[in-house]
């Protein structure tokens, strides 16, 4: 068995507007300097009709200063005028993981 320390997912889920706006370029900007931040663990996205972001944190000190940090912050009041009809965000303890991956048997 591992030696598993339980973590932080951030869940961010949106539906995005009409039109991109500048929203890819910032999206990778932001992945780009969340990857930078202390505490972060990693990243996962998919986007159809909802957009759903989740990022893992080993803190819930590190999300507080991945919130507040102002590249992030400039980031969400783009979102809030042009990029989002709506979004919700959840921030959850991970206790327990496990996976399956074909890709990387035999």
């Amino acid at each position: 068995m591992t030696n598993f320390k339980p973590y932080y997912a951030v869940i961010f889920s949106s539906r995005r507007t009409e039109g991109d706006n500048g929203y890819a370029e910032m999206a990778n900007r932001m992945e780009e300097l969340a990857k930078r931040q202390p505490g972060y663990l990693g990243i996962e996205s998919a986007r159809e009709e909802i957009g759903i972001t989740v990022s893992y944190w080993d803190s819930l000190n590190a999300i507080a200063n991945w919130k507040a940090n102002t590249d992030h912050l400039f980031a969400q009041q783009k979102g809030i005028q042009d990029w989002y009809t709506w979004y919700k965000v959840r921030i959850c303890s991970v206790e327990r993981e496990y996976d399956f991956n074909k890709e990387s048997s035999g």
